[in-house]
């Protein structure tokens, strides 16, 4: 899940830079989360409140697992891989026919055709599950 406790200081994991996402609550205000840090959730009446409210919660949460002993997982950005925006993908002949055709009709490149019908289909998911989040902590 993350990294052991290396013999790194509680000041080192403090001073990591975690992804904070906050999403409005259907009953007012904003929920906050940081989600390399399981469980690591907090609220506030305003964007800036929620913010102050996770740092918080964020502190709480590292010193509890240094305490413990537990593995304090590094942020994400920190294990990223690194994305050259480029790769192949197989497809059948029929397939490859009838996108291209779609982005004839649309004006556009193959290529930007793809890359504009991925990111619809991402952006969809994500409310999906944007949605769902928000459906269980009402």
């Amino acid at each position: 899940m993350g990294t052991k406790l290396e013999c790194k200081s509680l000041d080192y994991y403090l001073g990591l830079k975690y992804a904070v996402t906050v999403t409005p609550d259907i009953s007012g205000g904003f929920v906050a989360e940081i989600k390399d840090l399981p469980g690591c959730y907090s609220q506030g009446e305003t964007l800036e409140e929620a913010y102050q409210n996770i740092e918080e919660a964020r502190e709480l949460w590292i010193e509890s697992m240094y305490e413990d002993c537990n593995d304090i997982p590094v942020p994400e950005s920190e294990t990223e891989k690194q994305y050259s925006g480029k790769f192949n993908v197989r497809v059948p002949k029929s397939l490859h026919h009838k996108l291209d055709i779609m982005a004839e009709k649309e004006g556009v490149s193959l290529n930007h055709f793809l890359v504009s019908t991925l990111s619809r289909a991402v952006g969809q998911e994500e409310g999906t599950k944007s949605k769902s989040r928000r459906k269980k902590t009402a």
